[in-house]
């Protein structure tokens, strides 16, 4: 059970990092907008979920490409980027933001050999756009599908077999599909290198991006937050869970003097 106190100090301290991020992101005209668990609190509760331990955050491919070649000498020297490339036992394909300042172990590592950077940390996906067609859904399913098998173990992949190579394949063969973001009526996905949900989202409901307070600050969001919620989850995202479901990812949480 993690302490309430030291989870908050930990949120905070991943807002800050949100912070500096949405900073950068300003100044090199950089597009993101909250997703998943922080858009869901942002909406229901104008912050942090009060039992979850990360922030999730997507960008167009074009603008996470971008990012990837500046973040370094942009980012303060609290935050760590990490990528498979900057931290070489990293096994996943997308961007964390790692503090220096406080480290989180997950449930799925407590009984792993983890050496790579466990600070606490700021998801962030690419995200595609192709065109509404049903073979394109279904063909965006099951690429999502194997490659949620092919990766490393983790909280949304229990059993992953990692294959990074093969994975990369798959991943190529979305964005092989991406069109832009001029088409009115194209799709937006997650391009594969989060194994997660496979969503997608209708591109005129994405963009132009809002904001929505989060933790009294004004942040970039989808246009429409419902329907992207709509589109990830299959509960009624708006009501509380029983207390049994309300579930925090970290088996420990460990704040730096």
């Amino acid at each position: 059970m993690i302490d309430p106190q030291v989870l908050r100090k930990a949120q905070l301290i991943m807002l800050d990092m949100l912070i500096e991020f949405d900073a950068i992101c300003k100044k090199h005209q950089l597009q993101y907008w909250l997703d998943s668990g922080t858009l869901l609190g942002a909406v229901r509760h104008q912050g942090f979920i009060p039992w979850d331990d990360d922030i999730d955050l997507s960008m167009p491919i074009e603008d996470y490409n971008e990012f990837l070649k500046i973040a370094e000498s942009e980012l303060s020297s609290d935050i760590f980027l990490q990528t498979s490339i900057t931290d070489k036992n990293f096994k996943f394909d997308y961007i964390k933001l790692r503090s220096n300042k406080a480290r989180i172990v997950e449930f799925h590592e407590q009984e792993s050999d983890v050496n790579y950077h466990q600070g606490v940390f700021v998801d962030i996906f690419p995200m595609l756009a192709i065109e509404n067609t049903e073979e394109n859904k279904d063909y965006y399913d099951r690429t999502l599908k194997a490659i949620r098998e092919l990766s490393a173990t983790s909280l949304h992949t229990p059993d992953g077999k990692d294959d990074p190579l093969t994975r990369a394949t798959l991943a190529s063969s979305l964005k092989q599909m991406h069109q832009g973001w001029e088409y009115d009526h194209s799709k937006v996905i997650y391009s594969g290198e989060m194994p997660d949900v496979a969503a997608w989202f209708d591109i005129a409901e994405v963009f132009p991006l809002s904001t929505l307070e989060f933790e009294g600050l004004s942040f970039s969001a989808p246009k429409n937050a419902d329907h992207y919620l709509d589109a990830i989850y299959s509960f009624d995202y708006r009501q509380l869970p029983p207390e049994d479901k309300r579930v925090i990812h970290a088996h420990s949480i460990e704040l730096s003097p």
